[in-house]
């Protein structure tokens, strides 16, 4: 059976894009959410308008149009929030990608897909609107989380409804609506949604990274067909 990869990379010439972004003229600004980070304190971590302003001095100061990175980054910022622990070991481990840039920003489908599912996840620290869409391509079954949307990408969604190559399918959330967050897109690939709907873990514990890894195959993948020498590595 072909891979998540084998099939993406046979198929390049049919991914779309996820966000607009002009290889030419717009640059990506990898950012670091692990303990190597030492400016993000815990002061600017429990403020989102404080950690939002970091973001934002950050690609301006970089002259990028948006940050990005950690898929397998084990974070400390999750420390934010109580819904990333539990009794026996926190979840710490990001399984999707991360583009941050402003609210409103507009979020495309990379190829044609359906809607399997969508919600308000709405705790402190999760993804706030979400919206997962299913792919069948070349035989190869998998699914796509978009994360920290705004409200108004849930409405007239309907499971099951078709979903073409290249459509506007949401925008980023602001903080209110994001799970208190600054804007970002959360954009991860899933395999098997294990029976969930409207939600997936985009973080789990380090102890359980090489089940969860295996489940939720490497976002940027798919990115680099559109950012080309422009990721970050």
């Amino acid at each position: 059976m072909k891979t998540f990869e084998q099939v993406i990379l046979a198929n390049a010439n049919s991914i779309k894009k996820v966000i607009d972004f002009d290889i030419s003229n717009d640059r990506l600004l990898p950012l670091d959410f692990t303990a190597q980070n030492i400016e993000l304190t815990d002061e600017t971590l429990a403020d989102t308008d404080l950690f939002s302003n970091w973001v934002n001095e950050k690609l301006l100061k970089h002259s990028a149009r948006y940050g990005i990175g950690g898929y397998n980054e084990h974070r400390t910022i999750y420390t934010r929030s109580a819904h990333f622990d539990t009794e026996e070991e926190p979840r710490r481990l990001h399984l999707g990608v991360d583009i941050w840039g402003p609210a409103g920003t507009a979020i495309y489908n990379f190829y044609d897909a359906t809607v399997h599912s969508f919600g308000n996840n709405n705790h402190l620290g999760d993804y706030g609107a979400t919206i997962i869409l299913s792919y069948h391509i070349d035989g190869f079954q998998f699914h796509s989380l978009y994360g920290h949307l705004s409200l108004e990408s849930l409405n007239e969604l309907k499971e099951g409804s078709f979903v073409p190559a290249g459509a506007k399918i949401a925008t980023l959330g602001a903080k209110d609506e994001n799970g208190n967050w600054p804007p970002h897109l959360h954009f991860q690939i899933i395999r098997d949604m294990n029976g969930l709907k409207g939600d997936y873990p985009g973080v789990c514990k380090f102890s359980e990274r090489e089940e969860y890894l295996k489940n939720c195959p490497d976002p940027n993948l798919v990115l680099s067909l559109q950012f080309k020498n422009r990721m970050p590595g």
